[in-house]
């Protein structure tokens, strides 16, 4: 199980922070990952983490996001500056085997329920 937390509204060029806490499996044994998805649009890869440590972000977050995952805590978390308007979208959790933010995730992918994020201009 995955539940993510840290939503909310920002402003642009503010900051939040989003957090995604596994349960029920070692978080570091799998891939984890944030995608998004806005009203109207598919849901895309944001960033990603493997179990080898490897990180991969979508180009239109790279130098602003940050993802990490603390394995003692079995948490992910998505560190998000310098946000933008075009941020605003409902942001999923995701674990499977591996996760990679340009490819689809598998059928066996394990998604938390989504948080919001909302940036004004």
């Amino acid at each position: 199980q995955l539940v993510e937390s840290g939503g909310g509204s920002a402003q642009a060029g503010g900051s939040l922070s989003l957090s995604c806490k596994a349960s029920g499996f070692r978080s570091s044994n799998h891939g984890m990952g944030w995608f998004r998805q806005a009203p109207g649009k598919g849901r895309e890869g944001v960033a990603a983490v493997n179990g080898d440590g490897t990180t991969t972000y979508n180009d239109f977050v790279k130098g602003r996001f940050t993802i990490s995952r603390d394995t003692t805590k079995n948490t992910l978390t998505l560190q998000m500056n310098s946000l933008k308007p075009e941020d605003s979208a409902m942001y999923y959790c995701v674990a499977d085997r591996e996760v990679f933010v340009h490819l689809p995730v598998s059928d066996s992918g394990v998604w938390g329920q989504g948080t919001q994020v909302t940036v004004s201009s």
